[in-house]
């Protein structure tokens, strides 16, 4: 008798797990297929699908899950980087960098990633505002931002060289002229 009770109640129990946390796993499933599609995308160099099945994935992806969360919104921004939209990775990655600056449990790799691609959108727009003729009170903020977070990368990292070699190249974009920079090709990302 006890044993058709309990027999009886499996179903029930598999009922409660599938409206239950087996939810949150199907959502967890579905994106991880996103984030599978979105690295195959970025390998193609198919910026705006990358884009989009990142922002899917995100959108899928449970409240509570902020580590995930935050490593899709750096690639997000990385991909935007790449398909021309660097004025809004930019404004993105500087929210995202304050987000997790102000959060003691964030990763400490996660912070690293997130502050040297800062650094290289800021880099970045600083080269287009020189290229652009911009005067000199609205591009040097940028680029002084970059030499700061490239400097703290390069003392906290074991990436030290990289990051110094990047460090230079801020110091040596804030001392050139927009004349020095018309004819060369843009540093690529």
């Amino acid at each position: 008798m006890i044993l058709a009770t309990l027999w009886l109640l499996v179903p029930l129990i598999a009922l409660a797990y599938h409206y239950g946390p087996g939810q949150e796993r199907l959502a967890l499933e579905h994106t991880d297929d996103l984030l599978a599609e979105s690295q195959a995308a970025v390998a193609d160099e198919n910026w705006p699908e990358a884009i989009r099945l990142y922002q899917d994935a995100l959108a899928k992806l449970p409240k509570e899950k902020t580590q995930i969360s935050r490593k899709i919104q750096l690639e997000i921004a990385k991909a935007k980087m790449q398909n021309s939209q660097l004025p809004e990775a930019r404004e993105e990655l500087a929210a995202l960098a304050a987000e997790i600056q102000s959060d003691p449990y964030a990763s400490p790799e996660l912070k690293q990633q997130v502050t040297s691609t800062l650094a290289n959108a800021r880099y970045y727009m600083t080269y287009l505002m020189k290229l652009e003729g911009k005067p000199d009170a609205e591009w040097e903020p940028e680029i002084e931002a970059a030499r700061q977070e490239y400097k703290l990368l390069a003392q906290n990292s074991q990436a030290g060289s990289k990051h110094l070699l990047d460090l230079e190249a801020t110091i040596r974009l804030a001392r050139a002229t927009p004349k020095e920079l018309y004819g060369l090709p843009i540093p690529s990302q």
